[in-house]
């Protein structure tokens, strides 16, 4: 853990995804990618998706007649962790319960709605309600309102690394005092015309078009399979965690965060020792970016941080196909297999974009 700065806790988990809607860890089993019905097309496509579920029926009283599936996810997910945290928002000061939330491409659903009935009916054709709708920060204006929260609302976005970043502002948030607890959540939702640019650009893998076998992680050229989902973490403060046997009755700690750091350049190991600031971590979770194979650069870095004793805990599938904020998905599946317990390293890199790294201990 980084020296001289406090922990930070994560004390709950909910998520939304092909593997359904979720509190706590996802347990370990194998997903396949599933026929894409939403739209119409020539021949099969697959994807990772969300089966339609009543959102009232997880969370009572929760109404998303006007919300696309994104903001509706947050909504979902963030209860759900808040539930698994333990923690009653009647007894919080809420000016102090922040929100970060971490996407590619926000609410591309009704993004794309609004642009498809401007161009087929002009911009005085369009329905002027939608608008407001297709911010980004829809999602995370949604949940601090659903919950009455009114501590910081942040939305970031990154190409490779949104994930990553959202969890280090989040911990940031709490680590500067301005903040107790912090709701972080990163996802998308996958629309016609994502898929449509992840085809032209020729990204995808043969798989997505029958029941070929899933590609290998470990073959950058074998493409990726889209997915979608949103996956939220409760993440609280020293003083409201000290450690893993003073909690509140009830509650649990699954992991403590230390000060993560992102970079667009230089030498990524030699930044992350001096982040760790001597630890070594025994564990490191790949959050998509770079193959985990033994040749590749990704796991090069690992090696030269850790050793090669080190364990390596590779990005699944359905992770890997959330572009740029597959990582609380990826740390979430590490915690689920439970690999290892002590000092870890969330990781992930990017040839283009540097690299993100944040320190972990394992509980």
């Amino acid at each position: 853990m980084t020296p001289n700065l406090p922990p930070v806790t994560i004390t709950g988990i909910g998520s939304v995804s092909p593997y359904g809607p979720l509190a706590g860890l996802i347990p370990q089993r194998a997903l396949e990618p599933t026929a894409i019905t939403a739209w119409t097309s020539v021949g099969p496509r697959r994807a990772f998706l969300v089966r339609p579920f009543r959102p009232a029926s997880v969370v009572p009283g929760l109404k998303t007649r006007r919300l696309d599936r994104l903001s509706t996810w947050a909504l979902v997910a963030s209860s759900l962790a808040l539930q698994n945290a333990g923690i009653d928002l009647s007894q919080v000061d809420k000016s102090r319960v922040a929100v970060v939330f971490a996407t590619a491409f926000g609410c591309i659903e009704l993004t794309e709605a609004f642009y498809l009935s401007a161009a087929a009916n002009g911009w005085n054709g369009t329905d002027p309600s939608t608008f407001p709708e297709t911010l980004a920060s829809a999602p995370a204006g949604h949940v601090a309102l659903f919950h009455g929260l009114r501590g910081p609302n942040i939305t970031v976005s990154d190409k490779h690394f949104a994930g990553e970043n959202a969890l280090i502002q989040a911990a940031s948030l709490i680590r500067h005092g301005q903040a107790d607890i912090t709701i972080v959540l990163a996802g998308d939702a996958m629309v016609q015309s994502l898929y449509s640019w992840y085809e032209v650009a020729d990204l995808l893998s043969p798989a997505c078009y029958n029941s070929d076998p899933l590609p290998d992680v470990c073959d950058s050229n074998a493409g990726f399979i889209p997915s979608e989902g949103v996956a939220a973490l409760v993440m609280e403060s020293p003083g409201r965690k000290a450690s893993r046997e003073n909690v509140r009755p009830g509650a649990r700690s699954y992991a403590r965060v230390g000060a993560g750091r992102w970079a667009s350049g230089g030498q990524p190991a030699e930044v992350i020792r001096q982040m760790l600031g001597g630890s070594v971590p025994r564990l490191t979770i790949f959050s998509g970016n770079g193959a985990p194979c033994a040749t590749s650069p990704t796991t090069a870095i690992a090696r030269e941080i850790s050793g090669d004793d080190a364990v390596i805990v590779s990005p699944q599938l359905f992770a890997q196909g959330l572009a740029g904020t597959g990582a609380l998905f990826h740390l979430i599946l590490a915690l689920s297999s439970q690999v290892i317990s002590g000092q870890a390293l969330l990781l992930g890199t990017a040839a283009d974009s540097g690299f993100a790294a944040l320190p972990l201990e394992l509980l």
